[in-house]
């Protein structure tokens, strides 16, 4: 099994189908905070729904899909990153996050994102990777800065939550601009 470490007491592996009992109780702590941010099938409330979306995505990167991977800091999971799409053929990809509160303000998840979208381009030769998020997000727009991704566009009134619409903003960066970067 793979652990990259991210500083700070963290490092970065594979969120598996055996961690559901861990991620169950990490949404505990983290799901109010990160429920207007995120899909609204990843917060589950118990180790069924854990598991579930868990085995999911195992799925999704069994058939060379989406994946996911945690963040663990001082022992424990924290937050995590993935590819909400992966598709080699076309050759692009869609990276989200989430992190709880108490693991915000170290650069964990921009220095994570980061390996997700090296690994697409360097590794797998992919094209394009893709950030997605709320554009009143300011936390999430600014990892998105500083992966060096270009706003694309707006996507208005495109994400539901609680009965309101919000805007969704498109960010990415393409594998030569990566490659610019000097990472």
């Amino acid at each position: 099994m793979f652990s990259l470490p991210l500083g700070d007491g963290a490092r970065l592996g594979p969120l598996e189908v055996w961690h559901a009992e861990e991620f169950a109780d990490h949404l505990d702590r983290a799901r109010e905070h990160i429920r207007p941010w995120v899909g609204p099938t990843f917060v589950t409330d118990d180790v069924d729904g854990a598991r579930a979306t868990l085995k999911r995505y195992a799925k999704a990167q069994a058939d060379d899909g989406a994946r996911l991977y945690g963040i663990w800091r001082d022992g424990a999971l924290a937050g995590g990153v993935m590819f909400t799409d992966f598709n080699a053929a076309f050759g692009g990809c869609e990276i989200g996050c989430w992190l709880e509160p108490s693991a915000e303000g170290h650069g964990l998840i921009t220095q994570a994102c980061g390996t997700l979208v090296d690994w697409a381009f360097t590794s797998r030769g992919l094209h394009r990777a893709e950030w997605h998020c709320r554009a009143d997000n300011d936390r999430s727009s600014a990892v998105a800065k500083r992966l060096g991704m270009t706003l694309e566009g707006v996507r208005r009134e495109a994400w539901p939550y609680e009965g309101v619409r919000y805007d969704k903003q498109i960010w990415a960066v393409l594998a030569p601009e990566w490659r610019a970067l000097s990472r």
